[in-house]
């Protein structure tokens, strides 16, 4: 395992990390959750990044973490607990953390990142968003002054209104998801570009696209579900194409191409099973792309630079019969039929 040096906090992490949305209830049991963690452990990965809005998984790796005696990276967020959660409410967000604390066993966290800032009508983190600042601000500067956090972070999915977050110089770290991978670079606009100038730690999520780049669906993309557009389809084919010559696994490729941006300090895999976190692992100890095909794969991430209207942040290929939109399925979390924000 290489290790590589988080930005401006100096933190030595492995470049790849475990993101452990998965070793929850929303994963295979707890069994192989534990087994997934310490083959992590053994092949040198040491830094986690977990959340309260990831079901259980604070209390489930703070259990399996909790006999680990080798030196760690523990990072979690704020938002999403306690229920109906208030962003800007003061006692919310230090009941949330202390219970971070006493889940994952810890007296002191490495990085707390303030989860999904940006995200339309996700969580209300902002009394003024143009300065970007809130309760939550305040509170995180309390604690980085105690002592009980090291560092602080925006974890986040979109990219201008991530920019402006990161410019207001107020974090340490960032957490880009959904918008950097082998074929959606978004990110490369004003989120990088903007962490870079300001030596913030960069760690790069959801480079499989939750999925949608973790297998091949040729048979889908070729049918094209109506949501798909013309573009996305035959860049996927090309995709495929491009692997097919290369005798490459989609999900080597992918990660090879997240770890070959030297500005990233980790990427995160979401590994349900040690057999994940030891194909992983194997994959990204073959180093970075050749320069040959990361030019070709720049190539046709090219053919579709921003996503289309009415495609989901998931690419839902799987079901591909699941999803129509954008309509209500895009509108965000507490947005019932018939209850309409002023604006729609």
């Amino acid at each position: 395992m290489q290790y590589r040096t988080l930005g401006k906090t100096g933190l030595q992490v492995s470049e790849l990390g475990f993101g452990s949305l998965f070793t929850s209830t929303l994963g295979p049991g707890f069994a192989d959750s534990h087994q997934a963690v310490h083959k992590a452990l053994d092949l040198g990965i040491n830094f986690f990044d977990t959340a309260p809005a990831y079901a259980d998984s604070e209390e489930v790796l703070g259990k399996i973490l909790a006999d680990v005696k080798a030196p760690l990276i523990l990072c979690t967020k704020l938002g999403g607990r306690p229920q109906p959660f208030d962003a800007r409410n003061p006692k919310q967000l230090k009941e949330s953390f202390e219970k971070s604390l006493r889940q994952l066993h810890r007296d002191v966290i490495d990085v707390l990142f303030i989860h999904e800032p940006d995200r339309p009508l996700q969580y209300d983190w902002w009394s003024d968003p143009e300065s970007v600042h809130g309760p939550v601000i305040d509170f995180l500067d309390e604690l980085k002054k105690a002592g009980t956090i090291r560092f602080t972070g925006l974890g986040g999915t979109t990219c201008a209104e991530m920019a402006h977050g990161i410019r207001s110089n107020r974090f340490d770290v960032v957490l880009t998801a959904f918008n950097y991978s082998a074929l959606f670079r978004e990110a490369v606009h004003e989120v990088l570009p903007a962490a870079r100038e300001r030596r913030m730690g960069i760690v790069l999520g959801s480079i499989l696209q939750q999925g949608a780049l973790g297998r091949r669906y040729d048979d889908v993309v070729r049918q094209k579900p109506a949501w798909l557009s013309q573009a996305r389809q035959q860049q996927l084919l090309a995709f495929y194409r491009f692997l097919d010559e290369l005798g490459m696994s989609i999900v080597e490729l992918c990660l090879r191409f997240a770890i070959s941006n030297r500005d990233a300090g980790a990427v995160l895999i979401g590994p349900k099973t040690a057999r994940q976190v030891a194909d992983s692992v194997a994959a990204v100890a073959k180093g970075p792309l050749p320069a040959e095909v990361s030019e070709k794969l720049d190539q046709i991430a090219a053919l579709v630079p921003y996503r289309p209207f009415e495609e989901p942040m998931i690419l839902p290929l799987g079901k591909p019969k699941e999803y129509w939109g954008p309509g209500l399925a895009n509108l965000g979390a507490g947005v019932k039929v018939g209850k309409l924000p002023a604006h729609a």
